[in-house]
């Protein structure tokens, strides 16, 4: 699931297209033949790919060692199982490039069976994400934990969510639920702020199962740039590794401009003892 997905009503009443929205006679974004298609532009586009590369390892790093499993929420047209080939990958579309079809509110998980879930750009697609912490703290064990990388509101971030993306973006939605709709194109690209970091009060307060978030900023311009899924690629595979120093060079003012967030959240208890 994960993807990107609208405020299409202000396209479609001036006529024009969000970058990111399909074109005229080409499946829509909530057909799993979207999701396929970018299946397999991950794998042409090197630079996008490397892109997720660099999300997975960070995602990999920050999921505990131990027993359990380790869930992929929202796999969609990814490729976390060549970083992590025990990842058992779930969507809520029904792909062939997955293992189960799962629905993140409702998740048919036995008990303290994880040791951690993993969402790539999948959580501000969530419209109960209530529903989903709760069934993500009854499924993953104590000491386990809930990582993520997803979009993050920040002064540059405002600008481009707000004005260039297709997805809805609205930090100021006083609730953390938003209408259901298609897989992807339901969506509020600042659920993760709103809930991680806005709402880190409310959070600790009704879910006190999870310790306090962990989040850490990234990745301000080399997704624009990467085109993404759709549009074209601006510049060349080898430029990565001189972009991603650039951004690094930015120091702290790169807070003030990144898009995304990796966000940790431990499963709270002390883990189980391991079994012989």
């Amino acid at each position: 699931m994960s993807g990107h997905g609208p405020p299409r009503i202000e396209a479609e009443r001036s006529g024009t297209r969000r970058p990111g929205e399909p074109r005229h006679g080409e499946p829509g974004i909530d057909d799993p033949r979207t999701t396929l298609e970018r299946f397999q532009a991950l794998r042409r586009r090197r630079f996008l790919r490397s892109i997720y590369e660099e999300w997975y390892r960070a995602l990999v790093a920050r999921i505990p060692v131990g027993r359990g499993r380790v869930l992929e929420v929202g796999a969609g047209p990814g490729f976390l199982s060549e970083l992590l080939p025990e990842v058992v990958s779930s969507d809520l579309l029904p792909l062939e490039t997955v293992d189960l079809v799962l629905d993140a509110s409702a998740l048919a998980v036995r008990d303290g069976s994880l040791r951690a879930i993993v969402l790539t750009n999948v959580f501000h697609h969530i419209p109960d994400p209530v529903s989903f912490l709760r069934g993500a703290a009854r499924a993953v064990r104590p000491g386990g934990a809930l990582v993520m990388l997803e979009p993050w509101v920040t002064s540059f971030s405002r600008i481009v969510y707000g004005r260039l993306h297709h997805e809805p973006f609205d930090p100021r939605a006083p609730e953390w639920t938003f209408p259901k709709g298609g897989p992807l194109s339901a969506a509020n690209t600042a659920l993760p702020w709103i809930v991680f970091e806005r709402d880190r009060d409310r959070l600790r307060r009704e879910h006190p199962e999870w310790e306090a978030p962990v989040v850490a900023t990234t990745m301000p311009f080399r997704y624009l740039v990467s085109g993404g899924f759709t549009a074209p690629t601006f510049v060349p595979a080898w430029s990565f590794v001189p972009l991603r120093w650039l951004e690094s060079a930015l120091g702290p003012l790169g807070r003030h401009l990144a898009l995304f967030a990796y966000v940790t959240l431990e499963r709270a208890g002390a883990p189980a003892a391991p079994t012989a």
